[in-house]
């Protein structure tokens, strides 16, 4: 994941009601546009960042349901 997209993920977060989501629902539109293989590098990506702890006030579920991962967004 480029230092580009961790920052659009920060802001897509800053703007968000606390919760559960999945990274789609955080990506933006152009999700749909990624090939397969570059949305599961970008989600494994990203759920190394969460457990790294990059992303204040998320924390994986470690559940998947729906559309995949689920992501828990908290605020303090």
């Amino acid at each position: 994941m480029t230092s580009d997209e961790m920052t659009a993920i920060r802001r897509s977060l800053a703007q968000r009601s606390p919760g559960q989501f999945h990274l789609p629902e955080i990506w933006g539109g152009d999700w749909d546009a990624l090939a397969i293989g570059d949305k599961v590098k970008t989600g494994r990506d990203f759920l190394e960042a969460v457990r790294r702890g990059e992303f204040a006030g998320v924390e994986d579920t470690g559940r998947k349901a729906g559309g995949g991962r689920l992501y828990l967004l908290r605020r303090a």
